[in-house]
């Protein structure tokens, strides 16, 4: 499986703790350096509890070795960086009360995460209006950077603190479509959706492109993600002739939907995106086989660049894996570290004392080699790297087929 490792902290690390304190006040330097340190603390925002806790500790966990390799190779010279994570559930309403605790606490110099695109709309107005930089390694919501008038192809930045290492729903629907009319040659789909922001967003984007290519949609619905019995809709889909279930939405509901669909003798699969991207989901379907996924960059274990975070990872000897998030998480840490860094080299070597506007300002000036390839923010905020890769279910596990930027129109 793929998701078991990724960067880790080495022996030399794990011995070698360090003292933190407030952002803006001075430690002594146990690292042996000499020296006082500035401590910079970075927000993480993921559920850690819940059906998704297997994506959010991922996300935690290579935050926490982003931070702890800048620290142990003192990237920034005269910084620590300590990473202070908070649960959301998943759900809007604890998110916007974690961007609230993560804004009052002025040691907090950037956010990362959410997971959910629907917790992350909780967010974005609280971060931008404190002038707070917000990455995310997951939100893929079209909407999130560009607004409601992406699909007519009037885009305007939402939010001059959002950015995200993670592509678009726009993206993602596309790629997917693609696959599954040209490359899968099924002609003719199942459509459902959660009803989240995520699912419905992704959706729309398949049917546009996959009606576009020639396929057709022969029938569409809608579920609670709270619901795991889900044979009425599936006897609704065995009388269409479908040929693949498209679901928008994550591996919690996917996992037991494909299941009952399998169940009552429909051998075609289930397609999703990157939140059914999960080694949970084989796990919660015995009928997984065959099941279809898409999800952001090429797999981490195929990129030379993910080599040493992997290695890392292992090392560091998280319980959790690193699961479908974790390169882009390191990558979003970094991008925030890497902001820091041009930030307090443009202050004499010091953190200035409006932290929060200059790493804001520096982050159109990020560029970067990350785990996931090469990282860079376009006008919107959104990531410059289009690259998707589609995963099949093999032996109970994710495997990848096929890499490719989408054409968009």
């Amino acid at each position: 499986m793929r998701q078991r490792s990724l960067i880790a902290i080495t022996a030399a690390l794990a011995a070698g703790s360090l003292t933190l304190t407030a952002c803006g006040s001075r430690d002594d330097d146990s690292s042996g350096g000499g020296g006082d340190k500035t401590t910079v603390v970075l927000g993480v925002d993921a559920p850690l509890t819940g059906d998704l806790s297997a994506l959010g500790l991922g996300i935690k966990n290579s935050a926490d070795l982003a931070a702890k390799t800048a620290n142990k190779s003192e990237f920034v010279k005269g910084v620590e960086f300590k990473i202070e994570p908070l649960d959301d559930q998943a759900q809007p309403s604890v998110g916007q009360a974690n961007a609230q605790k993560f804004i009052s606490d002025k040691d907090v110099l950037g956010v990362v995460g959410p997971l959910n695109s629907s917790v992350s709309q909780s967010m974005q107005k609280p971060f931008n209006d404190a002038g707070l930089t917000q990455i995310s390694p997951a939100n893929t919501g079209t909407e999130l950077t560009q607004g409601d008038g992406w699909k007519t192809g009037n885009s305007v930045r939402q939010f001059k603190t959002f950015f995200r290492t993670a592509t678009t729903d726009e993206v993602q629907g596309a790629f997917a479509a693609e696959y599954l009319f040209q490359k899968a040659g099924i002609k003719k789909v199942y459509l459902i959706d959660d009803q989240k922001t995520y699912g419905a967003g992704l959706a729309a984007s398949f049917k546009t492109n996959y009606t576009k290519l020639g396929g057709k949609i022969v029938g569409s619905d809608h579920i609670n993600p709270d619901d795991r019995d889900f044979n009425s809709v599936v006897a609704k889909i065995k009388k269409t002739g479908a040929e693949a279930l498209y679901y928008g939405g994550e591996y919690p509901a996917a996992a037991p939907l494909s299941q009952q669909l399998k169940d009552s003798g429909q051998n075609i699969p289930l397609m999703g995106g990157d939140g059914i991207y999960s080694g949970e989901f084989p796990k919660l379907n015995k009928k997984a086989e065959g099941d279809l996924a898409t999800s952001v960059g090429k797999p981490v274990e195929q990129l030379d660049s993910a080599k040493e975070f992997i290695k890392n990872y292992e090392a560091a000897g998280y319980k959790d894996a690193y699961e479908a998030y974790g390169g882009l998480t390191y990558d979003a840490t970094w991008a925030l570290i890497e902001a820091v860094k041009i930030a307090v080299e443009g202050n004499d070597g010091k953190v200035p004392s409006d932290g929060r506007k200059a790493v804001l300002d520096a982050m159109a000036k990020v560029k970067f080699d990350g785990v996931t390839g090469t990282v860079s923010f376009d006008e919107f905020g959104d990531t410059t790297n289009t690259l998707m890769t589609a995963y099949k279910i093999k032996n109970n596990a994710w495997v990848p087929e096929y890499s490719a930027s989408p054409k968009l129109s």
